[in-house]
This record gives C-alpha cells, sequence and structure tokens, in this order.
C-alpha cells in the first residue's frame, strides 16, 4: 500500500520510515491515498477522520500520531471504507518495563522491534530494569559476563525510541537486588548482605554517584527509577556488625535523602518503588494489603522530591488498588503505578491473572488520577519464557490508556495486526500452566510447565502435587493445538511456538513419569518398569534434545547469549538424570540392584499450600526443583 504523507509531519517521518518493513506500506508522494498530519497540543490525544483516499489526522503527541496510523492502516488493509474515531488518552505515561537482569538483555535488534510495536500501540515510554546490566565508571566487574550495555548501545537504543516520541527510563537499584554485582570479592567494600548495600559509607555513596551519572548520560530522559523494592534485609549484615542494630525506617529515610542529593546533583526526577515504606506501616513490617493505613510519622520524615511507584500484580479486588493508590496519595503527591504481565518464573504467560487484575487495577488509577502508568515483566530465575508471550498483555494497557473501558474483542484485532501474532495462540500458551488439578484461569500462580520439566525423575518433589491426574495425554493434546497455530502463523512469527510445541512433548512423557515409576516400583511391577524405560525416558531424551535445540535458537535469536549458559545446564542437568534414571532401573530389573533408594522415599508435598489452593503448588527456584539437596552452601548472608 503506497502512502502520501502532508501536514505536520517532520517530526514523525523518521519514525514512520522505520515501520514500512513491518507494516507492509510504502511512503510516496505521488500515491493514491493521502493523509494529513496536523499537530494540536489541545486535543490530547487523536482524531482520525477519512474518506475516498484522504486522511486527516489530528494528534497532540508523536505516539499518539503512531497509534492513530496504525489504527487507519489497519483499517485501510481491511476495507477502504469511511473512518471516523477519536481517542483521548487518559495518562500521560504509559509503557513497559523490560527485566534486563534476570540473564536475558536483548539484542539492540530485539529492543527496536519492540519500540516499533509500542509505537504503533500508542506507547510513549519504556523503562530499562537494569540492575547491574550497564556500564559503570571504574567498575570492570559491575554487569561483567552479564551482557550488560554500553554507554554507546543506549544511546543508540534512545535515539531510536525518540524517533517514535517514546521515552527510555532506565530503572535501576540503589539498595537491594545487587547480587550479581555484590558477590565479587571487588564489590565487598560497598555490601552489607547479599544483595543489599552497606549504608553510612563514603564508599558506597561513591559508588551511587558514578552509578546513577553512567546510566543517565545515554538518555534524553531526565527520569530515574531508583529502585529501593523488597529490601528488608539492610542492615542485617556487615551493617549490624559495624553500627550495631539501627531502626530500618530510619536507615531507609536517610539513605533516600542521601540518593535524592545525587539525583538533584545531575537535575534528574526520581521514583522509587513504594512497598518498603508501605510494609513498614504493617503490622509485621514486610507485608502490605487493603487494610495497610501509613502512619503520620511515615509521611511527614520521607522527603518531597519523590514519586512513589505503587506496584501490584496479582490482586483482583478493586478497593485493595482504591485503597493503597488512596494511602501514597497522602503524601501530597501523585503516585505511579506498576502492574505486571505474569511472564516470569514459567514457561506459560498467565493471561487470565494478569488481565484479571490489571483490569482493577487500571480502573483505580483512572478514578484516583494516576497519571503514569508501567507493566513490568520480570524475569525471576533466569527467564526461560519468552518476552513476546506479553505483548497481548502490553496492548491491553494501551487500549486502556485512550479509553475509558476496554474492548476485549477490538484489543485482539488490534494486538494481533500490530504483533503478527494471533492473539488466540498467545492465549493458548496459557494451558501450559492449566493441566487437570488447576482451576478454570489459574488466578492463584502455579507454573507446573517449569516445576515438571526441572523436577527429577527419581526423586519427584512435585509428584505429590499431581498424583491421580492425566497429564501426559493433556500435553500430547496441547502440542497437537500449539502445532496447528504455528502452521498457521506468519513465518516470521512461528519461533514463538517452537519452545511451548517442545515443551509439550517433553511433558507429555515426563510430567508423570515418576508418580507412574513409583508406583510400578513400590509393586515391584519390574515388567512395567521396563515399559516406562522404553517408552517415555528413552523417547524423552530425544525431546529434551529437541527442546534445549529449540530454546536456544530462540534465545540467542532474541538475545545476547550472556545467561544462556544458566539454561544450557538446566537442560544438561535433565538429560543426565534421566540416562541415570534409566541405567538405574534397567540394572534394578536385571538384578544388580537390590532396591532404588530414591523411590523407596515416601512422596511428601512440596508445600502444604497448595491442597488449599486451585493450582498444583508453586515454585520459585529451580535447584528447588531439581533436588532437594544443597546446590550451593552460603554462610553468613554477607
Amino acid at each position: 500500500m503506497n502512502l502520501t504523507i502532508t501536514g505536520d509531519s517532520a517530526a514523525i517521518m523518521k519514525g514512520l520510515s522505520e515501520l514500512q518493513a513491518s507494516y507492509a506500506f510504502s511512503l510516496d508522494e505521488r500515491a493514491e491515498i493521502t493523509i494529513t498530519c496536523v499537530q494540536e497540543e489541545a486535543v490530547n490525544g487523536l482524531a482520525i477522520s477519512y474518506k475516498q483516499g484522504k486522511g486527516t489526522i489530528t494528534y497532540a503527541q508523536p505516539n499518539h500520531f503512531f497509534r492513530a496510523f496504525s489504527m487507519l492502516l489497519q483499517h485501510l488493509q481491511q476495507e477502504d471504507t469511511p473512518l471516523e474515531t477519536n481517542e483521548k488518552m487518559h495518562f500521560s505515561t504509559i509503557g513497559p518495563m523490560f527485566d534486563l537482569s534476570r540473564n536475558m538483555t536483548m539484542k539492540l535488534t530485539t529492543l527496536k522491534d519492540f519500540i516499533r510495536k509500542l509505537a504503533m500501540m500508542g506507547h510513549n515510554s519504556v523503562m530499562l530494569y537494569m540492575e547491574d546490566t550497564y556500564e559503570v565508571s571504574d567498575e570492570p566487574y559491575f554487569g561483567y559476563m552479564r551482557g550488560r550495555y554500553s554507554e554507546a548501545e543506549l544511546r543508540e537504543l534512545d535515539e531510536y525510541a525518540a524517533l517514535f516520541g517514546i521515552e527510555l527510563i532506565p530503572c535501576i537499584q540503589t539498595l537491594a537486588h545487587l547480587e550479581e554485582f555484590l558477590k565479587w570479592d571487588a564489590a565487598y567494600k560497598y555490601k552489607d548482605t547479599r544483595g543489599a548495600l552497606l549504608l553510612d559509607s563514603e564508599d558506597t555513596y561513591d559508588l551511587l554517584d558514578r552509578m546513577i551519572h553512567s546510566v543517565t548520560k545515554p538518555f534524553r530522559s531526565k527520569r530515574i527509577h531508583i529502585g529501593m523494592d523488597e529490601a528488608e534485609e539492610v542492615g542485617r549484615g556487615r551493617y549490624l556488625n559495624i553500627h550495631g542494630y539501627q531502626s530500618r525506617f530510619e536507615m531507609m529515610s536517610k539513605h533516600l535523602t542521601n540518593v535524592l542529593e545525587i539525583t538533584d546533583k545531575y537535575d534528574l526526577e526520581a521514583m522509587m518503588w513504594s512497598d518498603m515504606f508501605l510494609k513498614l506501616a504493617s503490622e509485621t513490617g514486610d507485608q502490605y494489603d487493603k487494610s495497610t493505613n501509613l502512619p503520620e510519622y511515615i509521611i511527614q520524615q520521607l522527603p518531597e522530591n519523590v514519586q512513589f511507584m505503587y506496584w501490584q500484580y496479582n490482586q483482583t479486588d478493586y478497593d485493595h488498588y482504591d485503597n493503597m493508590i488512596g494511602q501514597l496519595k497522602r503524601f501530597g503527591r501523585t503516585p505511579a503505578f506498576a502492574g505486571g504481565m505474569w511472564v516470569w518464573n514459567t514457561f506459560a504467560p498467565n493471561y487470565h491473572l494478569s488481565l484479571s487484575a490489571s483490569e482493577q487495577a487500571l480502573q483505580a488509577c483512572k478514578n484516583n488520577g494516576i497519571r503514569d502508568v508501567f507493566v513490568t515483566l520480570w524475569g525471576d530465575d533466569g527467564y526461560e519464557n519468552n518476552v513476546y508471550t506479553s505483548l497481548y498483555g502490553i496492548q491491553y494497557y494501551a487500549d486502556h490508556a485512550y479509553n475509558e473501558q476496554v474492548d476485549e474483542v477490538e484489543v485482539k484485532q488490534r494486538a494481533t495486526f500490530i504483533t503478527g501474532i494471533d492473539v488466540d495462540a498467545l492465549l493458548l500458551l496459557n494451558q501450559l500452566d492449566q493441566p487437570p488439578g488447576v482451576a478454570e484461569g489459574n488466578l492463584q500462580q502455579t507454573n507446573p510447565s517449569k516445576f515438571l520439566l526441572w523436577q527429577d525423575p527419581l526423586l519427584g518433589v512435585f509428584d505429590k502435587h499431581i498424583e491421580g491426574l492425566d497429564l501426559d495425554e493433556y500435553y500430547e493434546d496441547l502440542s497437537t493445538k500449539i502445532e496447528l497455530k504455528q502452521k498457521e502463523a506468519y513465518e516470521n512469527a512461528r519461533i514463538h511456538y517452537d519452545v511451548p510445541k517442545k515443551l509439550c512433548n517433553v511433558l507429555a512423557n515426563k510430567a508423570s513419569l515418576g508418580v507412574k515409576l513409583k508406583r510400578a516400583y513400590d509393586k515391584k511391577q519390574l515388567s512395567e518398569l521396563t515399559y516406562l524405560v522404553d517408552t517415555k525416558i528413552v523417547p524423552l531424551l530425544d525431546d529434551v534434545r529437541e527442546l534445549r535445540a529449540a530454546h536456544r535458537k530462540q534465545w540467542l535469536t532474541m538475545n545476547k547469549p550472556f545467561g544462556w549458559e544458566v539454561i544450557d545446564i538446566r537442560y544438561g542437568g535433565l538429560f543426565n538424570r534421566l540416562e541415570t534414571a534409566k541405567d538405574r532401573i534397567e540394572r534394578f530389573v536385571e538384578g544388580e540392584l537390590e532396591e532404588i533408594e530414591e523411590l523407596e522415599q515416601e512422596r511428601l508435598s512440596y508445600s502444604k499450600r497448595f491442597e488449599q489452593s486451585t493450582g498444583l503448588g508453586w515454585g520459585s527456584y529451580y535447584y528447588r526443583m531439581a533436588s532437594p539437596n544443597v546446590f550451593f552452601h552460603v554462610l553468613p548472608i554477607y
């Protein structure tokens, strides 16, 4: 499709040029279809008018234009009929937060691909969560071998985002969550605990000055997120030995003031997670819920030159959001909000939980005048998932930013057009974590796609959770469904289905393997044990090889190689343990072993809480799924 662009278009032409290859249009001064651009700040959104080859897009900001352009382009590619529509933007800032700290550092080509899609959705910001994956002057171990981004790479990315009016915001940590830097001997002087910085230290504040200066240099934005979440351990390691016990609130308040002096020095606008202050206001000091009531001393003592960001990912109760936002508004300034698309600690996106929680959160944000809204895409425990599976959720947030209410059918159509990925296929991937035993919608977190893959075939720490369930046939059927979606997909989108399909092939043989081995062993059914080796374990060796190859291809296509070695090692462990299981079972059947001690053990629940849940349990860490034994041993906490 050829298009002529006229009018107030100078600010958006370079961005439009970048979109041509992805969206099947070309810019031509003599095209039959002419689109006139009119920029009017007062509209605070967009308006589209089109009839018989002539259209007008009225917009306030570049992101409004690109959203309007995608809407008009989608309309023209489907039918050349008149179109009149307009939208008002309900938030000042809308965008995702990419987790670039849990082993996955995306290639610049991947991030640029996301930026193009985000522009067409109408987003105007991206947070880059980088704990230690950026360069810091005089700190060679900061992000060492972790795929850190150079200043030049970040500047190139910022230049590219600016073509579409998208603000890149560095999101770092200035208190805790710095385990991957503090593990090095070279960082000992900065260290309180495994992950927390040593407070009341000149060395620490010199480091923070260099961190903040280094990470903000490549970006146009004056905003920076300084983190400070989940810092319960602060002051309980080396600090305690040096200074004795101190109030966590006093320590955090003083530290925040010190960090804000640095951000003020560089004329930056700071944001931070709010959870620590909300937790400190709770009865236990480590959680928050809708009954939380901030005491006046917290409100009075915290500095004013920081924006608090309230995060919540799994609450489906509107009143919870309403109350927590109300608590933070008592500081006299409007907080920001961060929801989440559940793509972490699993191979599957959990859209039912994510969208149910987000719907309530976003309505509460609108009703409370929240202006800055983000959607997080965390990658806990190594980012085994594919970040592209979050795209429907990212579109959902964009559509909420431009509409009072969201039309689900429309969001799906928009997401499919913009991403090139069938949304129904993304929703199908939910079923990786919804086998028999999981309630419809998976509203209580459960991640069997992860723990059934990595758990040991002889030790089976989650086997008690799945007794009596027919999981083999379930995953075999799901593999067929995903394969059909893959065949229907555009060629450049097929890579997103290969890992889920091959994971289902593995789980069709492995999900219930441990339960079957234990049952046959207890009954001394030697022929059944031989059958399980021949029909389950032997095919699994090939299935695991194929899954690993597909996963490696996906990772290395999208991401830098750093971090893949962790997943590679997991596959190696799985393959070797399957071989060991085969060997030990065969030797037992042949009479070389009197018993298989692992199968002699009683099967206990991984967690008793699963019995009261609507799922099959939850595991946060690979090493706890793979074995009850010691993977690493660390003493003391610092």
